[in-house]
């Protein structure tokens, strides 16, 4: 017991002294919303404000101590705790860092006082034949891998098609590609498929930076002056690295290779790392 409780001192006082450490510059009341938030999210488990309060313990009416989170909240991360928080995550991070960039949703079936709703997929409930829309918010978010493996955020923003200021979730995405470019200067961004688009590879080869990005079956490469999808690619092809993967769940074993080839947003060399037949180990 004496250990245990050692143990939880020793974590909520590094928890508090990285919070002190973003916003020493901040006043008095910004610093203990910053250290309320960080605590209580680690003790609870949830970024629920109630569940965040109730690890506070504060002598305050839950509501009132709920309406305090919700107002700090509301003006927005401070400029001087960005700041501060990205240059303590770029000492933790290699000076080439592995930055992966991936989209979700937040469904509110049952908000009707939430502002600037739009439909988002419903992860949860679409397959592969049928997507199913309900309301809620788009999220952007980037994490960066450090030199421990793990990986730390670098951008994370909720947004929605509805708002009079959107104008593509390309342009959100831009925005946490540059975060990522001018705290490191050079970096590897990974992304998924959903980001085979003409004006990712523009964006990420004009800032020269190195990517790994999923290609769709429909996309369409120039190989030795013919446009083959990136399918008919892997069909043609045979690889001649043996690599051992997991997929859905299930261990499969698989050959790759690299071919130099052309899209169709520039005359540019990129490699494409195709997958050959795969097996079910």
């Amino acid at each position: 017991m004496v250990n245990f409780t050692s143990n939880t001192y020793k974590m909520k006082l590094e928890i508090l002294t990285f919070s002190n450490k973003i916003s020493k510059k901040l006043s008095k009341s910004e610093r203990k919303f910053m250290a309320d938030m960080n605590y209580g999210m680690l003790a609870s488990g949830s970024c629920l404000l109630t569940d965040i309060v109730d690890k506070l313990h504060e002598p305050s009416r839950k509501i009132n101590v709920v309406d305090r989170l919700s107002n700090h909240l509301a003006k927005g991360i401070p400029a001087y705790a960005l700041n501060s928080y990205l240059s303590s995550v770029k000492k933790w991070c290699p000076e080439h860092p592995v930055v992966h960039i991936d989209d979700s949703d937040v469904v509110k079936p049952g908000g009707y006082k939430f502002e600037s709703l739009c439909l988002v997929r419903d992860g949860s409930e679409s397959t592969a034949k049928k997507n199913i829309y309900k309301k809620g918010y788009h999220v952007t978010e980037a994490t960066v891998l450090t030199n421990n493996a793990h990986s730390v955020s670098l951008f994370s923003k909720i947004h929605s098609s509805n708002e009079k200021n959107f104008t593509s979730i390309n342009d959100i995405t831009f925005s946490a590609i540059e975060r990522a470019v001018s705290l490191f200067g050079k970096a590897t961004f990974v992304m998924d498929r959903g980001y085979d688009d003409n004006k990712m590879f523009l964006k990420l080869a004009s800032m020269e930076q190195d990517y790994v990005i999923r290609l769709t079956v429909r996309r369409r490469l120039l190989l030795h002056g013919r446009w083959v999808s990136a399918a008919e690619l892997c069909n043609r092809r045979k690889g001649k690295v043996k690599l051992t993967l997991f997929y859905k769940g299930k261990k499969h074993e698989a050959y790759l290779s690299h071919i130099k080839v052309q899209i169709t947003a520039s005359r540019k060399d990129i490699l494409t790392v195709p997958l050959f037949n795969v097996k079910n180990s």
